[in-house]
């Protein structure tokens, strides 16, 4: 299978790798003239692409015409997580992508273990294990982690921005098998449902937060009898709405 590799620079029958990546083509995997790869434009298009030159921190390929990538579902899932302690997220970021997320958004609630600390330089490294991890599953866009909220109002406060919020509660809630069945894509982009799935942190949601999500717009929905930790619940809701909506099929 050819290597996979992202680039933006790809025009007029050409294309251009830079970086990391293309020091990683010519020099650790000593790439050839003719070679052929897959280049990915972040947008779920790609190319195949045939190696023409080689500079110093550079490769140069032709490139046929574009093509849609399979790997990516039709529904742009946003999951919004409790922050976990210890590296939890991380783990959740990596399952995360290779499942079908779009965006992960970390936030701090009442019952969070973990406190904030060094939030932007952890998320540096949330979004490398992001790209490392498109990579390495075939993505065709390149999944982004966002800075964590502060507190759950912070999050509430952007239900507006989704076609669906589903909220993710351990006191239980409507069916999610029901919900997504009944969902609508609206008129003002009919080709993906703009989905936010809310999972909490070890603690579990105050029921003031339960409150709050359903009177700013979120379904409420449950997992099942049994109570999911903080980094197997994100996983099951995504397998399960990847599942629900013909995603893993």
């Amino acid at each position: 299978m050819p290597h996979r590799y992202f680039t933006t620079e790809v025009s007029n029958g050409t294309a251009i790798l830079r970086g990391k990546d293309a020091h990683h083509l010519s020099r650790v995997m000593r790439a050839k003239l003719g070679e052929t790869v897959i280049l990915c434009d972040g947008k779920a298009v790609e190319y195949t692409a045939v190696i023409t030159g080689f500079g110093e921190d550079t490769v140069e390929f032709s490139v046929e015409e574009g093509y849609p990538s399979m790997a990516e579902p039709d529904i742009d899932v946003t999951l919004y997580a409790g922050y976990p302690k210890q590296d939890k997220l991380e783990d959740i970021i990596r399952h995360g992508v290779e499942l079908g997320c779009t965006t992960f958004v970390p936030f701090f609630s009442r019952y969070c273990v973990a406190a904030p600390k060094k939030e932007e330089q952890k998320n540096t490294r949330y979004n490398k294990i992001a790209v490392e991890a498109a990579k390495q599953c075939g993505r065709g866009i390149l999944p982004t982690v966002q800075l964590p909220r502060k507190h759950f109002k912070a999050v509430c406060s952007e239900f507006d921005q989704y076609d669906l919020v589903l909220f993710f509660y351990e006191c239980g809630g409507e069916s999610l098998r029901s919900l997504l069945a009944q969902a609508v894509l609206p008129a003002d982009h009919p080709e993906r449902l703009k989905l936010a799935v809310i999972t909490g942190s070890e603690g579990g949601f105050a029921p003031e937060e339960a409150e709050a999500a359903a009177q700013a717009g979120a379904k409420t929905v449950g997992l099942g009898p049994r109570i999911l930790r903080c980094e197997t619940a994100p996983l099951a809701v995504l397998a399960a709405v990847m599942t629900l909506t013909g995603n893993l099929e």
